[in-house]
């Protein structure tokens, strides 16, 4: 195992959140593709994880321009004993300054870039409001029992109590890792959220400019999380309960990682989507327009274009869902739809091919599914694949998710003359049918349906099956597509822009005292 890289100083610093080198997936392989993109700019990687047990080794060799690597875990053991509880009264203006900022993101008012300078000041170790006052301090106790008095519709002050700490707590260990990290010239976080937090930070402490690249929309993708998450407590009885609203502990996390949303887009310039319907989100959710932009993901032509011709035409059709193997790819739906494309095309496969390792009762849901549909001979998990060898024999890569941004996975099978066949999420519609008139031209390069639904998944995949010549249509379109718009040249020449602004001296600020 080769040393961490540690430095003194770096050109840009990456925030990242649950991503890259320790998992992998389509925001990390785009961070690698980044990081070797700019072999003469000095990275240095802050890796934030919910708990240590949660990730094994490196997926990912670090290029030799990552000089500094740091992994920070939010949740669990700190490794550090703490100090027994003591009364202290609070510094009652820094608290209110935290109150100023929370009052102004529930009812949607505009914040005073004042208001988040002091905020982010306070928790810096020697700040007005450290860690122990939020968990013993009388005016901490004050305004818990205040806000669960005036807004909980949860009858459990214990849970609202414990909640507040749980989701408020990792603020101070981001605030001591940005106190102590190595100086960088830029910030560039890969999402809003802890990692977008910790750039707000930073900028504010250093004056160095922050970017932010969101891939999905970080809000949205715990919303989805949140829904689904059983630790969270419910509290009403049968008759309370409305299975279509949040219960208020959910509501409560959302509106947390909404406030860190606002904190990161008060805090970053520019603002960069993947595609126009994300960038209206992150208008709509707090981002001033004026800092937003949209840089399409860009895959390497020059690798994936000669796969074209290695494609197997013997054997029988293989649809392929590429992708981590957890709920939020819905790759039950994908069995799903292997069921019906079997009933009608009995020499039809299925492969499922991505990593088994990040939710295994999941996985293990997904094998009984198999089991259960007599599909053991038709669909296989295969765990992570090389792209390189997997897309020539693949006839058609299927995508089931119920949220994606602007995957990767669809823009590599169209540089491999692969059609794609996807639920409606992120812009996979403006991938598949084109984005302007112009791109519409150009013809669909597959199928779009709708989510969780596997038979239209399965007639979608089964009309490009049955009809050769408008297989070969879609796969045409997809390269023509790719080669116009999607290219990693052209991704980098506007990261280079970006990063080029973001490291000219007359861009740094003032720090904040």
């Amino acid at each position: 195992m080769s040393p961490t890289p540690r430095a003194t100083e770096a050109d840009i610093a990456l925030l990242l959140e649950g991503t890259y080198p320790f998992v992998s997936g389509g925001v990390s392989s785009w961070t690698h593709q980044i990081i070797q993109a700019h072999p003469e700019l000095r990275f240095a990687l802050v890796f934030l994880g919910s708990r240590r047990a949660d990730y094994g080794e490196m997926r990912y060799t670090l290029p030799p321009n990552v000089v500094h690597l740091e992994t920070h875990f939010l949740h669990g053991d700190t490794g550090a004993a703490p100090a027994p509880p003591r009364g202290r009264p609070g510094n009652a203006a820094a608290f209110a300054d935290i109150d100023a900022l929370h009052h102004a993101f529930r009812h949607g008012t505009t914040v005073a870039s004042a208001t988040v300078h002091a905020a982010c000041a306070h928790l810096k170790p020697g700040g007005a409001l450290p860690e122990a006052d939020f968990r013993h301090s009388e005016a901490a106790w004050q305004r818990i029992t205040e806000h669960y008095r005036q807004h909980c519709a949860d009858p459990s002050f214990v849970d609202y109590f414990w909640s507040v700490r749980i989701m408020h707590q990792p603020l101070w260990q981001l605030a001591r890792i940005a106190d102590q990290l190595i100086p960088a010239r830029a910030y560039h976080s890969i999402s809003t959220g802890y990692a977008g937090f910790l750039g707000a930070l930073l900028t504010h402490t250093t004056g160095r400019p922050l970017i932010l690249t969101e891939h999905g929309i970080y809000t949205k993708e715990r919303k989805i999380d949140l829904f689904q998450s059983e630790w969270i407590s419910d509290n009403r009885n049968a008759f309370q309960r409305d299975p279509t609203e949040l219960s208020y502990f959910r509501q409560l996390w959302i509106r947390f990682f909404e406030w860190m949303g606002r904190l990161s887009y008060d805090a970053a310039d520019p603002i960069i989507s993947l595609y126009e319907a994300n960038r209206a989100r992150q208008i709509a959710d707090g981002a001033p327009a004026a800092r937003t932009q949209v840089i399409p993901n860009g895959v390497a032509l020059d690798r994936l274009a000669p796969l074209r011709t290695q494609r197997r035409t013997d054997g029988p059709p293989v649809l392929c869902l590429i992708g981590r193997v957890v709920p939020i790819k819905d790759v039950k739906n994908f069995i799903r739809a292997m069921r019906s494309v079997r009933t009608r095309l009995p020499e039809a496969v299925g492969w499922i091919a991505g990593p088994l390792d990040e939710d295994p009762s999941y996985v293990a849901e997904c094998r009984n599914l198999i089991d259960s549909l007599g599909l053991a001979a038709a669909v296989r998990l295969l765990g992570m694949q090389r792209i390189d060898a997997l897309l020539p024999k693949v006839r058609l890569v299927v995508l089931s998710s119920i949220s994606e941004a602007l995957p990767l996975v669809v823009l590599e099978a169209f540089a491999a003359g692969v059609p794609c066949v996807s639920t409606d999420v992120g812009a996979c519609r403006e991938l598949i049918e084109g984005q302007d008139a112009a791109d519409r031209a150009i013809g669909p390069a597959g199928a779009v349906v709708g989510i969780a639904d596997p038979q239209a998944l399965a007639d979608a995949a089964l009309a490009l099956l049955a009809s050769p010549a408008r297989w070969q249509a879609a796969s045409e379109a997809g390269v023509r597509r790719v080669e116009a718009r999607y290219s990693d040249a052209l991704m980098f020449q506007r990261y280079r822009a970006v990063y080029d602004a973001a490291l000219s001296p007359t861009l740094t600020k003032e720090p904040q005292a």
